[in-house]
């Protein structure tokens, strides 16, 4: 199999050929490329080895990475000036390779963009919630895993990754693997994971929720025991398990 990189801000992960959307990845993202076909490539993304599909026109050679996108998203622009023409959007956990610096702007292929938005590639962030709490008012998108758009599990693992700690893109597969079960009528903690049949939530605060979820049609906080209620009501079942990290 080959490597390569994704060249494009967002790019969907199909289930197959023009299907359906299952994750996304971001502008910098390395796959591995397990068969192409007419215009196609199935990759398997290096981040968690989520596997799918996508343009074979979204991909390119790897390059030397420097910085990640630190801030929820911002933009390259034509020149190192905040007023010159934007060129390109790139959300939270893109990377990036600086070719120099110009006062405070990085020259990337992309174009310029500010440095402040960004951090050294091997910087890590300590608390995934904070970095959850970035992407409060995101709207809802099924399968979404950037700024523009995100859904439950997508909100879980750009936390863990930020702070490089693994997480697979699926709830049920996040709630196979991350974390120890909390002994049941044990008080949660911010920075515990409660699972229902198909969907994840944050544990922000005491009583207090961050989801990516439809109610709202975004990332937002929610009283826990209102959501709990809210879910068992729609018919989506009980909480299947209260995970801790």
């Amino acid at each position: 199999m080959t490597r390569q990189r994704i060249i494009q801000p967002v790019v969907d992960l199909l289930r197959r050929p023009n299907g359906p959307r299952d994750r996304q990845l971001l502008y910098g993202d390395t796959v591995k490329v397990a068969e192409a076909t007419e215009g196609w490539s199935r990759v398997i993304s290096d981040k968690d080895d989520y596997s799918g599909w996508l343009l074979s026109d979204q991909l390119g050679p790897e390059v030397p990475e420097t910085h990640s996108i630190a801030a929820p998203a911002t933009h390259a622009y034509e020149q190192a000036d905040m007023k010159s023409r934007d060129l390109t959007s790139l959300s939270f956990g893109s990377k990036v390779q600086a070719l120099s610096e110009h006062g405070r702007f990085l020259e990337t292929e992309l174009g310029f963009i500010p440095a402040i938005h960004t951090a050294p590639i091997s910087g890590r962030q300590a608390d995934p919630v904070s970095v959850a709490e970035l992407f409060l008012g995101t709207p809802y998108l099924w399968g979404g895993n950037s700024r523009f758009g995100l859904d439950c599990s997508g909100l879980v693992q750009v936390g863990l990754l930020a702070c490089g700690c693994a997480c697979p893109g699926d709830s049920s597969d996040q709630e196979r693997e991350l974390g120890l079960v909390v002994p049941e009528g044990s008080p949660a903690k911010r920075g515990d994971l409660l699972f229902w049949k198909g969907h994840v939530a944050w544990v922000a605060g005491d009583n207090v929720l961050l989801h990516a979820n439809a109610h709202h049609m975004a990332v937002a906080f929610e009283p826990m025991d209102q959501a709990i209620a809210r879910i068992l009501a729609q018919g989506d079942g009980p909480v299947t398990a209260h995970k801790r990290l």
